[in-house]
Order: structure tokens, then sequence, then C-alpha cells
């Protein structure tokens, strides 16, 4: 089971792959320097991604993801 607080939800929109808010700074809607074939690559903890988040530069590694989140090796939410 995916623990929710390490989770963030994202959306594929055409060939791109963005979050709803960043975990870190709050920005809305960011875009994300990967492709929907490598979120599918990390389906089940099959790989690891770090992924460095461009609207303030924090890094976020990606440790398994399902078809609606992408879930971290940290809190990123507080319950």
């Amino acid at each position: 089971m995916i623990p929710f607080r390490n989770s963030v939800p994202y959306d594929i929109v055409i060939n791109d792959v963005y979050v709803q808010e960043c975990p870190f700074c709050k920005s809305t809607h960011v875009l994300l320097p990967i492709k929907p074939a490598e979120v599918k690559s990390i389906y089940g903890g099959a790989r690891k991604r770090t992924v460095i988040l461009p609207c303030c530069h924090s890094a976020l590694k990606l440790i398994d993801a399902d078809q609606d989140y992408l879930l971290s090796n940290r809190p990123l939410r507080e319950l």
C-alpha cells in the first residue's frame, strides 16, 4: 500500500507529466521533466528516478508510481 503522505497526484496531458501543486513551493500546474514512458517504467518500484522540479529546483526522488500518484522516498504532505 502506498503511504499517502509520501505521494503526489499527477496528470498526463498529451506527452507531458504535470503535478497539480508543487509539494515544496506550492506552485500550481508544474510540468515535470519526465515523459509518460518513464513514469510507466517506475510502476511497481521497478526503477527509481530523481526529478528536479523546475519551479523551485527541489529534488524529488520517485521510488514507485501508479496510474494516479507518484511515490517519493520522503513525506510530501502533512496529514
